[in-house]
């Protein structure tokens, strides 16, 4: 039986928050964190007693290994923070780009680093990414090729750390997030280009990242959730 934490990095809003409710609302001792101390003590006491909140920057990674130096044995490790960025070439933003690559490979694999002794042989190991990857969008130069080195996280870290298993969720268009609340004519768009003639929610993406995490025969996987909408058609 699993008695470690679940960590989720990211875990104050979106789809973070929606893997940590799924834990908590299971009886799990859950961690949540984000970069605001206070709003992850406010989200951790929403979510019940059994949910701790922390405060630190993944753009800051010499922070931490201290933040994160009451954690005990880790059962369950989510890697959901995470910047929007639209950063054209022609129009480059040096540090908004550096703040993104820093968070996202740099942040999360300092994360794991900082975990590793309290990691066992049936933890795991779940990174977003997103479907910018495959389907860039004017702004996306450093999300898609951030995105593609998720990827890459999972390949060396399912080396290095087996057998923890390592796997990666892209999700596409996630239609009942807060991101795409009115944005009806862009929803229609990706409905109507989707394989499955709808938009993804937030439930798809949690039982998505509810069985990667779970399943013991899913390791070094990067998976899509979109509906077939990253299709090439």
């Amino acid at each position: 039986m699993n008695d470690g934490d679940v960590v989720v990095i990211g875990g104050t809003a979106g789809l973070g928050l929606g893997v940590a409710r799924h834990y908590a609302e299971a009886g799990r001792r859950v961690v949540v964190t984000g970069r605001d101390p206070e709003r992850s003590a406010k989200t951790a006491a929403e979510l019940g007693d059994r949910v701790l909140g922390l405060g630190f920057d993944l753009a800051e990674p010499e922070s931490i290994a201290a933040a994160l130096a009451g954690v005990g044995r880790v059962d369950r490790l989510v890697l959901a923070g995470m910047l929007r960025d639209q950063n054209l070439v022609r129009d480059y933003d040096i540090a908004g780009a550096l703040e993104l690559v820093t968070q996202k490979l740099v942040g999360y694999t300092e994360v794991v680093h900082t975990l590793a002794d309290r990691l066992h042989d049936d933890s795991s190991i779940l990174i977003f990414g997103g479907l910018a990857k495959e389907r860039p969008y004017p702004g996306s130069a450093t999300v898609t090729t951030v995105n593609h080195g998720v990827d890459g996280l999972v390949r060396a870290m399912s080396f290095e750390l087996k057998p923890i298993r390592v796997n990666a969720l892209h999700p596409g268009i996630i239609g009942d997030s807060p991101f795409w609340s009115g944005k009806t004519e862009a929803l229609e768009a990706v409905k109507a280009r989707a394989a499955t003639g709808r938009w993804g929610t937030m439930a798809d993406i949690v039982d998505a990242a509810v069985f990667l995490l779970e399943n013991r025969s899913v390791a070094g996987t990067e998976l899509r959730v979109d509906g077939g909408w990253s299709l090439p058609w």
